[in-house]
């Protein structure tokens, strides 16, 4: 068993948590990953506020 799966197993009051994956976790401390989903959420933003003007 994996050391998270362990943690998980032992708490019976939080068994409905999700864990994140190996590579999940990769991507969070990716900053390039992070960098590219910055400009695609402000582009979002962009198009939000250019239609209520």
């Amino acid at each position: 068993m994996k050391q998270e799966e362990v943690n998980f197993a032992k708490s019976d009051a939080f068994n409905l948590t999700m864990i994140p994956s190996a590579f999940a976790r990769k991507l969070r401390t990716c900053v390039i990953f992070q960098l590219f989903r910055f400009l695609v959420i402000n582009i979002k933003m962009l198009v939000v506020v250019s239609k209520s003007h």
